[in-house]
């Protein structure tokens, strides 16, 4: 079991190095935002590297990832670890929704649910594994939905269903790496005033749902924990629920 000694320094040489999925637009880029801010170095894996662009005074690279694409962990982990010689977080936060319910949604709705809900972050984070033991503080923090908590209503149901997959997902990945120091989160916002919830949140103030921002703040913080004050899962809301 590594020390729990402090973190290394912000800054410099040491400076920590982040891989963050679907970081062109909303949560991903409120989060890369926010870790160049604490002074991470960051690999961000977008769609389009030519039409995107690192947060300003950065040290960033840009990759080309698609969490559809198999292949696509293996090659970016190699670029971020050729350019930087070590990682010390993956934020799986690339991720999509089809509002339909259990019994609407298809099977390749189904399939793509959890290719890329599930299946590409399990992908990542096993391409990006033996850095993350190296440095004997790995972190990994899954965007996950308070979805993957409860299933909201009918037609968020195949959402959900992905969404609690992630969510054991992260489970799994945190007592697969406990002993070595790898802790892994669970953030599980419920609306977020991005362009994936708009079509979800009409006639809402997106002044009133959970900014881009603050989700970004939330997984920096998390990230910046030591290893003995590890947390499972945060969810954050934007309204009061019974439960949440």
């Amino acid at each position: 079991m590594p020390a729990d000694g402090p973190l290394p320094p912000r800054g410099g040489a040491v400076s920590r190095v982040a891989l963050v999925s679907g970081a062109n637009r909303g949560i991903g880029r409120a989060v890369a935002e926010a870790l160049a801010r604490d002074g991470w170095r960051l690999s961000l894996g977008v769609r389009d590297p030519d039409g995107a662009a690192a947060p300003a005074g950065s040290d960033a690279i840009l990759h080309r990832y698609d969490a559809r694409d198999a292949g696509a962990a293996g090659p970016w982990v190699e670029a971020t670890l050729g350019r930087f010689g070590r990682i010390d977080a993956v934020v799986a936060n690339a991720g999509i929704m089809i509002p339909k319910t259990v019994i609407e949604a298809g099977d390749d709705e189904f399939d793509d649910l959890l290719e890329v809900n599930v299946r590409a972050p399990r992908r990542l984070v096993k391409a990006a594994w033996e850095a993350l033991k190296r440095g004997g503080r790995g972190r990994v923090c899954i965007v996950a939905s308070l979805s993957g908590l409860r299933v909201a209503s009918a037609g968020s149901g195949s959402y959900a269903t992905s969404k609690f997959a992630a969510l054991g997902l992260t489970h799994a990945i945190r007592q697969a790496g406990w002993e070595h120091g790898i802790r892994a989160t669970a953030v599980c916002p419920g609306f977020v005033a991005t362009d994936m919830a708009a079509p979800l949140t009409l006639g809402r103030d997106p002044a009133d749902l959970t900014q881009p921002e603050d989700v970004g703040r939330t997984v920096a913080f998390v990230l910046d924990l030591p290893n003995t004050a590890a947390i499972a899962e945060v969810p954050i809301n934007w309204n009061l629920e019974p439960r949440l």
